[in-house]
């Protein structure tokens, strides 16, 4: 791999896109090849954009669709179009502005690009800070660590560029569009894993209908055993 374009749809998020562009920094920073950060702020009325272009390295683009997908699709093509790398050589880490990645975590999605898989889907972990005790046990014991589960989050989500060009990219939906690309993915290419985790915020109130927030929802509504874990 040549480079790596990290992408970062943002809506209303100034309480928490400093914490996320800080942490996707750190990440480039150990990352071995060429990193570029684009942030895509769609139709934001705080103080997100005048946050994001504070800091160095980042590069703002300013829509007002009201849709992930697009803002998703327009920062990779963004990042894209300056390239002169083949886009097979190109590998795009996707996250959400009110995420925390690791600082391994396009490290890890580059030994998986290295060895020849067009797309990581990686795992996410509910903010502890937002999410109730009981509940984080509930997902631990649905989630356990050092094991992938076959689900699809935007906030931890790479692929190859050439792949990702193939599929069509990123469709014009309200949400599930991650969902949507990777349906359109070849499979045997795909693999999950469970290596880098990103912290997701853990808030009920999601900036699409449904998404990682609506799944929250639901899962605060089910009756089901809380296992301890020691």
């Amino acid at each position: 791999m040549q480079h790596v374009a990290v992408v970062i749809p943002a809506k209303n998020e100034e309480r928490r896109i400093a914490a996320c562009l800080s942490a996707v920094l750190a990440a480039s920073a150990r990352c071995p090849v060429d990193v570029s950060v684009t942030l895509v702020a769609d139709g934001c009325t705080d103080r997100t954009v005048p946050l994001a272009r504070s800091f160095a390295g980042v590069e703002v683009v300013e829509i007002a669709a009201s849709n992930v997908g697009v803002g998703r699709a327009l920062g990779v093509r963004h990042a894209l179009r300056s390239l002169t790398v083949h886009p097979a050589g190109v590998w795009i880490a996707n996250t959400d502005a009110d995420s925390i990645v690791p600082s391994d975590w396009i490290a890890q999605q580059l030994l998986r690009a290295e060895a020849g898989v067009d797309a990581v889907l990686g795992s996410v972990v509910p903010d502890p800070a937002e999410y109730p005790r009981d509940l984080q046990q509930r997902w631990a014991h649905a989630h356990p660590a050092g094991r992938a589960t076959p689900e699809i989050y935007g906030a931890n989500l790479g692929v190859r560029a050439s792949a990702y060009l193939r599929a069509g990219g990123f469709a014009a939906l309200a949400e599930h569009e991650d969902v949507d690309l990777v349906r359109r993915l070849r499979a045997p290419r795909v693999r999950y894993s469970d290596a880098s985790p990103v912290i997701t915020s853990a808030r009920l109130d999601g900036r699409t209908p449904g998404g990682f927030a609506g799944y929250l929802r639901a899962e605060r509504e089910v009756e089901a055993p809380i296992v301890e874990l020691s």
